[in-house]
């Protein structure tokens, strides 16, 4: 199968041919992938070099001009080292832009700590206005991707990744979408974190709802599954822990509730491993993911072993 980010370049290419408002702007990495669009379009696929805070500041310039600027780079040198051109050049002149990156919180081990991210969607919540979509299968992200150049001209940010569900859901760039159905807590699966939510959640009375579009995040559907009584909710996300806990808790603010948030730990990892390696050592392998999400909603219901909170 092929990747999330196999369909970045097609994609925007024909997205090249059919709006003559889109413009792509590269930082050298994904160059390729736009040869043959950059014969098709030479003035609107630019590569600015290794410069990421003036690929920022381009895709400014092309939105100031009426264009839609689609910007490409690794998480790490597209949300991170040109952030203050976030900040300024796209948010506080009003500009809009589609943000896609690419190797997501530690897809790439090998490139170390440079080439990871999971810090991202953290940062971009300092800021207003940003939508966020986190595909978790290459079908999802084409449609995803479609959605944010789409999007007027709004901000748009868009996580790619290597790692990947099975299978592909219908996604709306919007809601989040409920998989399985139970009564005793809610569990939140963020992107390509889903099919080992669902391995982790086997056999347990827990709702899983499936999100791929998490800023704004979908307070109401999370308010539905969670019902009126008292409720357990576990976030996962794959990049820094606790990044949507606030969200879930601002929807349930009326509804007693709990929440526990897993992810990318704060702790950096020297060593380079394999991405399987870091999901196991931030407890987001199945096997962890259902030791935790057990041992979170047994304390919940006083089960014996388990410590009431």
């Amino acid at each position: 199968m092929d990747t999330m980010r196999d369909r970045f370049a097609p994609v925007v290419s024909r997205l090249l041919d059919e709006d003559p408002r889109v413009a792509v702007v590269l930082a050298e990495i994904g160059v390729d992938g736009f040869t043959a669009a950059r014969r098709r379009h030479p003035d609107r696929v630019i590569n600015v070099g290794i410069r990421e805070q003036l690929l920022i500041g381009a895709g400014a310039g092309l939105a100031l001009t009426g264009m839609r600027p689609v910007l490409h780079t690794f998480a790490s040198f597209l949300i991170e080292r040109p952030f203050e051109q976030v900040k300024l050049d796209l948010g506080h002149q009003g500009l809009g832009a589609v943000l896609v990156s690419a190797a997501a919180s530690f897809d790439w081990p090998a490139g170390g700590y440079t080439h990871m991210a999971p810090g991202d969607i953290s940062l971009l919540d300092t800021l207003d206005g940003w939508t966020v979509h986190v595909p978790g299968h290459p079908d999802e992200a084409e449609t995803l991707l479609r959605h944010a150049v789409a999007a007027g001209d709004d901000k748009v940010y868009v996580r790619l990744s290597a790692q990947s569900n099975t299978d592909a859901l219908p996604v709306d760039g919007a809601r989040f979408r409920t998989v399985r159905e139970g009564r005793s807590g809610v569990v939140v699966a963020v992107g390509p974190m889903l099919d080992a939510v669902l391995t982790a959640t086997e056999g347990l009375d827990l709702t899983v709802l499936y999100a791929t579009t998490v800023r704004p995040f979908d307070g109401p559907a999370l308010r539905r599954s969670a019902g009126a009584a008292r409720s357990d909710i576990v976030l996962v996300e794959p990049y820094l822990a606790g990044t949507s806990t606030a969200a879930a808790s601002e929807a349930l603010a009326d509804i007693p509730h709990r929440v526990l948030g897993l992810g990318v730990a704060r702790r950096e990892l020297r060593r380079y491993g394999t991405v399987p390696e870091h999901l196991a050592a931030h407890g987001l392998d199945p096997h962890s993911l259902r030791e935790r999400i057990t041992a979170f909603t047994r304390a919940a219901s006083g089960a014996p072993g388990r410590p009431k909170t």
